[in-house]
């Protein structure tokens, strides 16, 4: 079975979030899959099913080392990379991914076509949650926290717990507790947590964001396409920027060593939020699974 291994929202080889894609050459059981992407150990892993279109686009599996998803963002954009340059072999402008949410177009964009847009699901919103149980299990003190925006589930495929912090220091000092957060998500819609803040690491970032899904065997995620997404949503929803429109840079997976830069675009009309999210694939190797 042919595989390759990118990484996704990097700005240079090895940064960003890894990602390893295997073309199916005759069918695979669910465990098969979870198997080899427990092996590889990535955050996720895809599995192109087939090489003929159905409806259009490509049908696609995702796996995290623990669980299959049904969408996640890195994943999807690698994913459309390989399709383009291995399956389709020709520079089309949209490649589209069949997944368990639905169709998630890829548009590749830019100087080379070297910056992917992936455009979301509309973002549906959950719970709203009390600083006292998010500062226990994140391990920072409540006036780490901004009051001015609440804490609350949100979901463009994969519900993510969205947390809005002051500042970059309380950002840089979470530490997930990890019997209280899977204490807490037993009862909870979203399992992973996204917290950000309006302070930028480098220059070149307009805000800074973790994420952190044990349940999904990640510790911390070094790139997140869904959970900023997500944040996206967020954003526009409780006019964070005092507009109907962002268009902003986030820069994520310092602490882990994975610098990563992801491009954010959404906008609120007619009571609807569209929502893309953009970034770089760089190729990294290629080879035969046996």
């Amino acid at each position: 079975m042919k595989f390759y291994i990118t990484d996704v929202f990097g700005e240079s080889k090895y940064s960003g979030n890894q990602l390893a894609t295997y073309r199916c050459e005759s069918p695979l059981a669910t465990g098969e899959m979870q198997k080899i992407a427990r092996e590889i150990n990535f955050s996720e892993s895809t599995f192109i099913l087939s090489e003929e279109q159905e409806n259009g686009g490509y049908n696609v599996r995702i796996f995290t080392p623990a669980k299959e998803v049904d969408f996640a963002g890195h994943p999807v954009l690698g994913t459309a990379y390989i399709i383009r340059q291995h399956i389709i072999k020709d520079p089309v402008q949209k490649v589209i991914i069949n997944l368990k949410i639905g169709q998630i177009p890829v548009t590749f964009t830019g100087h080379k076509n070297e910056i992917l847009w992936m455009e979301q699901i509309e973002p549906t919103f959950g719970n709203i949650f009390s600083i006292d149980d998010l500062s226990k299990i994140l391990n920072l003190p409540k006036e780490a926290f901004d009051t001015s925006f609440p804490i609350q589930e949100v979901s463009t495929g994969l519900p993510h717990i969205i947390v809005p912090l002051k500042k970059l220091k309380y950002l840089k000092s979470a530490k997930v507790s990890k019997e209280l957060y899977f204490k807490f998500i037993d009862k909870t819609w979203a399992k992973n947590i996204l917290i950000f803040c309006p302070e930028n690491y480098t220059n070149s970032h307009d805000m800074s964001v973790r994420m952190f899904a044990d349940y999904l065997g990640i510790p911390e995620d070094p790139a997140t396409g869904s959970g900023n997404g997500c944040l996206a949503g967020y954003l526009i929803k409780y006019r964070y920027f005092n507009s109907t429109e962002i268009e902003i840079k986030i820069g994520q997976g310092y602490e882990v060593n994975r610098p990563s830069l992801l491009l954010l675009r959404a906008k609120e009309h007619d009571s609807q939020i569209r929502i893309s999210v953009g970034g770089k694939v760089i190729p990294i190797a290629e080879g035969r699974w046996s």
